[in-house]
């Protein structure tokens, strides 16, 4: 039996929801099975494009038109998109578990209850458009919300052509008002003419059924696959170089530690990703005081790193100093303000992931 909203969805779904007045968010909803660089793609695209101010991915916790048989557990694809997303604006949400929705239809007449003041904009590879008709109560998606429709490769003509396109056609707007599309009134909705990623999370699973294991070096050997790559030599090159300095990779969990503590950050948690991910080594989480305090652990640690060598590192976030993203090579680091780092609670969710992988080893 459907879900209905006749009353208010549970505060607890969104605590503190009404710090989200006046913004513009767009929501990414899918099984995320396994979540991958395209989806990151649509939601940069749709940050610079649509001109919001957040994106964030609704992981489902079961697609109801897609099969279970090769669906990974919940846990493990809500981490691996926490993974996955790495930056300041995009949040990974676990809301229809909390909402207990399952069509998105539902999910979007929860939100719009909750967060009546902030504008919000549905999000869609052009792949998920061909198909949309098959979706529960898609047309109410439409009359919802704004939707803005992200190319994708071998979808375009198949897109523009599909029913939910001729149903809504009258509603589509131009590339050139896309930044306003927000605040529009629904339906309207836009196509997005931006670079194609080539990675699907369909591809992904054919090539590596043990995605889960190898986090992010499935998205390079899937890519390197669509090239026509030496997948094998990418593995062997990135086995030899974790294995190549094991002396130095300490040297530089020591180096971040160190100068964390040594500007009174709070909270540090050193996480050890061996074997559970190849994008690095360790995960660092601290929390400072305010913005100022998150803002100058930053800085006196990119100050520390260029000193000892470490100068490459790529940041986020440091404008905001909210979420400070610091990408290290072999140690990775997050730098929250207290109450932000409680919202996303990284910590719960990689200890999560650690255990269930634990559990099926």
């Amino acid at each position: 039996m459907r879900k209905s909203y006749p009353v208010l969805p549970s505060i607890n779904a969104l605590p503190g929801a009404a710090r989200y007045r006046g913004m513009r968010i767009g929501l990414l909803g899918g099984s995320f099975n396994p979540a991958h660089a395209a989806h990151r793609h649509i939601s940069l695209e749709a940050l610079r494009r649509l001109d919001l101010d957040e994106v964030w991915w609704l992981v489902s916790p079961g697609n109801p038109l897609k099969s279970t048989a090769d669906m990974a557990s919940f846990s493990k694809r809500l981490a691996r998109a926490v993974e996955t997303a790495r930056h300041p604006r995009i949040r990974v949400m676990d809301l229809e578990r909390k909402l207990g929705t399952r069509y998105s239809a539902d999910t979007l007449t929860a939100l719009k209850t909750l967060m009546p003041h902030t504008e919000l904009v549905w999000l869609m590879g052009a792949d998920n458009l061909a198909t949309f008709h098959h979706w529960r109560d898609w047309e109410a998606i439409f009359n919802a919300v704004p939707v803005a429709i992200f190319d994708r490769p071998h979808y375009f003509r198949r897109a523009l052509s599909a029913k939910a396109a001729r149903r809504f056609h009258a509603a589509r707007v131009t590339e050139t008002r896309a930044r306003t599309l927000a605040g529009m009134k629904p339906p309207a909705w836009v196509f997005i003419h931006c670079p194609r990623h080539p990675l699907s999370a369909t591809a992904i699973r054919a090539r590596d059924a043990s995605w889960l294991d190898k986090g992010q070096a499935t998205d390079r050997q899937a890519a390197s696959a669509l090239k026509g790559e030496n997948v094998q030599g990418l593995q062997e090159s990135h086995s030899s170089h974790n294995s190549a300095k094991p002396e130095s990779v300490m040297s530089l969990k020591t180096l971040v530690t160190d100068s964390l503590d040594q500007d009174k950050a709070e909270d540090i948690v050193t996480i050890d990703l061996t074997g559970k991910t190849s994008i690095a080594d360790y995960m660092i989480i601290a929390s400072g005081r305010s913005h100022r305090h998150v803002a100058s652990l930053a800085d006196h640690l990119l100050r520390r790193l260029k000193e000892a060598g470490h100068g490459s590192c790529r940041v986020e976030g440091q404008t905001q100093a909210d979420w400070v993203l610091i990408d290290a090579g072999d140690v990775i680091i997050h730098l929250f303000r207290p109450e932000v780092r409680a919202f996303y609670n990284l910590e719960k969710m990689w200890s999560a992931n650690i255990a269930d992988d634990s559990a099926v080893n």
